[in-house]
């Protein structure tokens, strides 16, 4: 375990490889889970926000669905989320499904279209790495959880490229921990800990 701030980092994280293949996978961790994505508490207001902007990427059955859950819905297990389309292999409400087959996200889409400024609910930004709040004090748990069969295409393909996780992921965890973190992660991978200058 890697400790940085707060934060107790699985060795995974640093040590297995990962790159996802949208092309094989197809997306599949927007519409197999337990859950829609866990969203952070100011993202909901966030989802407010965009939410007319965003209506237009969508299909009216998910449209409709959100209509009727809502645009975030409360899970015992996983706190505030987004809804999932239940007649649709409970595939998050705000998911794309393209001609394809390949599911995107239409917040992401909104993004790179440079209508919204917030690209995604960073839980799916970070996947496969998981974070989840520890339960007795102030400090976040990060593991690496890709799924055995629709993360397969990632593994191999990191395993390929040899790209470690943290580095695939560099974006997400500079967005949500700052670039700090990532330097001190990188720092550690790299096995160079006489350069590590945490602040005080």
């Amino acid at each position: 375990m890697i400790v940085i701030e707060n934060l107790l980092i699985s060795e995974d994280i640093i040590e297995k490889k990962f790159v996802c293949d949208i092309a094989r996978c197809k997306g599949a961790c927007c519409e197999e889970g337990a859950a829609g994505a866990p969203l952070e508490d100011e993202e909901k207001q966030i989802i407010d926000d965009v939410f007319e902007t965003v209506k237009p990427y969508l299909c009216e059955q998910y449209l409709s669905e959100i209509d009727k859950k809502g645009k975030y819905v409360y899970h015992e297990e996983f706190g505030w989320v987004t809804p999932t389309v239940d007649a649709d292999n409970e595939i998050c409400a705000f998911a794309i499904r393209r001609a394809n087959g390949v599911i995107h996200c239409a917040f992401e889409q909104a993004y790179l279209d440079g209508k919204i400024s917030w690209k995604k609910p960073v839980s799916c930004h970070l996947y496969p790495i998981v974070a989840k709040k520890g339960k007795y004090g102030d400090y976040e748990r990060l593991n690496y959880e890709p799924r055995t069969e629709i993360c397969k295409p990632g593994c191999l393909n990191g395993e390929a490229l040899q790209v470690p996780v943290y580095a695939f992921l560099r974006e997400p965890i500079v967005r949500k921990y700052g670039e700090e973190v990532y330097e001190a992660l990188d720092t550690i991978a790299k096995g160079d800990w006489e350069e590590i200058d945490f602040k005080e």
